[in-house]
Order: structure tokens, then sequence, then C-alpha cells
């Protein structure tokens, strides 16, 4: 009897697994693990990796000061859910530091970091001629839109979050978009049947499915391409990545990249993106992304509805010209072109702590 209860619980899990409904129940919420989960495609590194110098005396911070309590920077981060953390200036390494049994070699996903990656690869694709302009509507790649009234949606639309698309960002819903998207497996159909709430331009709200939208955009201006393949052409291999990495899809056959979330890499390559932009898409002499993307990318702008803060996928912390990438668990890639520094933290969980604040507090020490 025992033996017969076991096997019906596991074909139901495995029944349930193979839908929306079902990868919720099994999985819930997202989770550090969730790049071994999904389905995905290899990204491979090149033939060479870039190695970041390591300083031999770095300068770092022994202690931090948060909400009016000095606390020792190892314990902080250890005690609030890190697995890795990175300081990197003047393409020196100042500290690198990794917990929970994670080190160098530890995949972890980059929930909505992928959103400027995403971001990034639109700009290439600019640069390719692929995209005409991000005043381009998006029925010009996804014509199946237009009956649900996307006419007047342009790709800068999406990239400023400024759409007006109806879509629930919460998590914990089953039945909401988000959920659909995270757990899903066919985002092509589930795109079809997006509405929009509001008039494009009119205001900022953050909602993943903008993100899933550019991805379909790509996917459609590639052709013959995945979003997969064009990372690794035009951003891992050029960039020295010192491993392959895979990026999540909606379903193994004929998937399509869940760009509003699900990169799995390193933290060192994370650091390297981070890295790219700091050079304002120049790699060793070499311009990767175009460098007009890059500064239109991460300057404020809250012209048409936009937000000061949200830029073409990129936060900004303040208004001093820094900028991060961010995800749902506390990942994140900062960058801070005054004090030539990028910082990558990577998470199980934000913690209760304003990580937005804490780097800024670093930058302001050097």
């Amino acid at each position: 009897m025992k033996k017969l209860n076991l096997l019906a619980l596991l074909l139901l899990t495995l029944t349930l697994s193979s839908c929306k409904i079902g990868r919720f129940i099994v999985y819930n919420f997202a989770d550090i693990n969730d790049h071994k989960k999904f389905p995905s495609r290899t990204i491979s590194r090149g033939d060479s990796a870039f190695h970041f110098a390591v300083a031999t005396e770095g300068h770092y911070p022994k202690k931090i000061d948060y909400r009016e309590q000095s606390h020792d920077f190892d314990t902080f981060l250890a005690e609030h859910e890190s697995v890795a953390f990175m300081i990197i200036r003047n393409d020196s390494i100042k500290y690198e530091n990794y917990f929970r049994g994670y080190d160098q070699s530890s995949v972890v996903p980059s929930f909505s970091m992928a959103k400027s990656v995403t971001s990034i690869l639109i700009g290439c694709a600019l640069e390719d001629g692929l995209i005409g302009s991000v005043d381009d509507p998006i029925t010009k790649y996804i014509p199946e839109l237009s009956k649900n009234g996307f006419n007047e949606v342009t790709i800068e639309h999406l990239l400023q979050m400024t759409s007006g698309l109806k879509f629930n960002e919460g998590y914990y819903n089953p039945f909401g978009e988000i959920a659909t998207f995270y757990y899903g497996i066919n985002l092509r159909k589930v795109i079809k049947k997006l509405k929009l709430k509001d008039t494009p331009g009119n205001k900022f709200e953050y909602v993943s499915g903008n993100s899933q939208l550019l991805g379909l955009v790509l996917e459609r201006a590639l052709a013959n391409k995945t979003v997969s393949q064009y990372l690794e052409e035009k951003i891992w291999r050029p960039l020295g990545m010192e491993y392959d990495t895979s990026w999540s899809l909606d379903r193994k056959k004929k998937g399509l990249e869940k760009t509003f979330c699900c990169l799995n890499a390193v933290a060192r390559d994370y650091a390297k993106i981070g890295r790219l932009y700091l050079h304002e898409g120049n790699w060793n002499g070499k311009q990767i992304v175009p460098t007009n993307w890059v500064k239109v990318s991460t300057k404020i702008d809250t012209t048409a509805g936009s937000s000061w803060h949200y830029q073409y996928q990129w936060w900004l912390p303040t208004k001093n010209g820094d900028f991060m990438a961010q995800g749902i668990l506390g990942q994140y890639i900062y960058v801070n072109p005054d004090k030539n520094l990028v910082i990558v933290r990577l998470g199980r969980k934000v913690a209760d702590v304003n990580w937005a604040k804490v780097f800024t507090a670093i930058a302001e020490g050097y």
C-alpha cells in the first residue's frame, strides 16, 4: 500500500509539473535553485577568459553602518542571506566572498537582472540593423497583438515600463500573469492574450510582461537565431566569461527564453556585465555595445510618463549617475562610473536590507 501511495504521489507530481498550476504548487515561489528546475539553453563561453586583477591590498569596508548601527562587514553579509559579494574598483577585485557553501563556480539565477541583459541585446540588435528603431510599434514584430490594441505601443514603451500593459506582478497569485509567465509552458500563446489597461506613454508601472514582450520582439527580429545564441555571440564570448551559462525556457521543445527573469550565471561573470557598462559598452578597446545606447539606457528621463529612477530596464538608485540591475531575491549588479566601481551581490533573499543604500555607502568610502 505504501508503495502504491508513493507511486501515486510521484505520478501526481510529474503531471502537475507539466503545467503552470502544477509548477506553482510544486515549486511555490521563486527560489535560488530555480535554474535547476526549468528547461534551458546553454550559452557557451569563449576560448579564452578575462580575469579581473586581484588587489594585493584590498581597500574595502571592514565595517558597515546600517540603520544607525555598525556591523562587521562579513558578518552583516552572512547574516542577511548573501551567497556572493564582490567589490571591483579600477578593474581590480577589492573584495570577494561567498557564503552558505557557495563559491566562484556557483551558478545563481539572475531573476530580474535578466531584464537589463535583454536591454543590452536590444541595443545590439538596433546596431546590427535587426531592429529599426525604439520608436517602432511592437506590432511590427508581433503582429498578432494588433487585434488587442497594441498598435501604439513602441519598443521604447516596453523599455521604459510605460506601455500601459495590464499585468498582475504578484508572485503569490497562481492565476496572475507573472505566475503564468514564470511557471507556464507556452509563453507565445499567453502573450497573444495580453491586454492594455492604460494609454501607452502615460505612466510608469514596473511589470515583467514588458520585458518578456521585448524578448519576443528580439526573437522575431533575430529570425534564425535564438536569444541565447545572440547573447553568446554578442556578449558571452566577447567578454571572456569564465563559465558557460544558461537561460531558462518556458518549455524544452522550441522554448522561448524567459527574458524577464531567468539568466543563470556566476558572480564574476555578472560583474563583467557591470564592467561593460562601466566603460560605456567598450571592452578592452572593442565597442561591444553602442556608447549612446549605454548612455540613454542609464540617464535620467521623465518624459512620456517615464520615471527618473528606471531607464531602459536599468534601475537608478540616485541622481548621481550610478545605476544597477536588480533581481527579486536581492541579486544586484551595481555600477558607479564616478568611482570606477562595480558591486555584485547575490542572495537567497533580500533579507529586509536596502541594498542600494549599502552600495552607495560603500561607494562613498572610495
